[in-house]
């Protein structure tokens, strides 16, 4: 090979390393940035069975974390939404031996004060309770911290909002339906033995963490379906905007963030507040979600609009 020919492929190499570094640093400096920022985003529903306007935060996969030494960024940030109550779709704990669940009972026992909290549980809560021997009584400090803040569960239950003409479920599928690698089938019939059958005659919220059944939820009759659990796909590919890793370690899962709809059905999908086990986010920042409840048309059935976020 040349003199000159060395010095061109060289001078490749340079270049590759060159921009190889310059993606590193990218990544060293978006993920500490991203990992500790959220935005908000809003999102509007109209149905003629919805009798006064009303408008929730959605809460979902907190998993501890903290905004602010005491989370105030975070409850600023709800507080200037100036709700009417609280929407948990689950995991604002992390299930680990020993895991300090102050953060979640501190932000709770805020929000508590001022708005009426509906709970819906993730696969961590229901974990501490189902494995008593890894968790020891950490199920049960968590449920008589709740108790003490006037918030119970919907663990497959629900509570009517007879003023705004909403029904607010919460469901909590079995374990069985959080494999990994693989999204097992829901058996026909299984949400209505959970949780009966979804009224007619108001506008039916299913907080359901698990995002991956929105076809059974939405067959189960959920009008607006408030889901968590991927955390956005943990890292998102930029202009794309898809999401690379489920918790079930499934590459680019269907169900990443966002908006979703299936037949008369809508899903408001959060990527979440927090982390665990991964502990970063690039390119994904946490998300506090906005929903907006609107009376429409006499017998009108439930219409979303999405609106974008804005950074905190």
């Amino acid at each position: 090979m040349t003199g000159a020919g060395l010095n061109m492929g060289s001078g490749m190499k340079d270049i590759l390393f060159l921009i190889v570094g310059i993606i590193v640093q990218i990544f060293i400096w978006v993920i500490p940035y991203d990992s500790n920022r959220f935005v908000v985003r809003k999102h509007s529903v109209t149905d003629g069975r919805i009798r006064k306007k009303a408008r929730a935060v959605v809460l979902a996969d907190l998993h501890n974390k903290r905004y602010g030494r005491e989370n105030e960024k975070l409850l600023q940030a709800i507080r200037e939404q100036k709700p009417d109550f609280v929407l948990v779709a689950g995991d604002l704990i992390t299930a680990k031996q020993g895991k300090s669940m102050e953060p979640a009972i501190q932000i709770l026992r805020e929000l508590a004060r001022e708005y009426p909290v509906y709970y819906g549980n993730g696969n961590h809560e229901h974990r501490l309770r189902l494995y008593p021997k890894t968790y020891g009584n950490m199920a049960v400090k968590y449920g008589q911290a709740l108790k003490e803040l006037g918030i119970r569960p919907l663990a497959n239950r629900h509570v009517d909002l007879a003023e705004y003409g909403l029904s607010i479920y919460g469901v909590e599928i079995g374990r069985e339906f959080y494999r990994k690698f693989r999204v097992p089938k829901m058996p026909d019939g299984y949400l209505g033995r959970l949780l009966g059958k979804a009224p007619a005659d108001r506008c039916t919220v299913l907080l359901a963490h698990n995002p991956d059944y929105f076809p059974k939820y939405a067959a189960w009759g959920a009008d607006l379906v408030l889901s968590g659990h991927v955390h956005g796909g943990v890292v998102r590919i930029p202009f794309l905007g898809k999401g690379v890793l489920s918790p079930a370690w499934r590459l680019f899962p269907k169900y990443d963030g966002g908006v979703f709809r299936e037949g008369k059905s809508t899903m408001v999908l959060s990527r979440g507040l927090g982390m665990h086990t991964i502990c970063i986010r690039l390119f994904n920042p946490g998300e506090l979600w906005v929903v907006d409840f609107v009376p429409g048309k006499q017998g009108g059935r439930a219409e979303g609009e999405e609106s974008g976020g804005a950074e905190v």
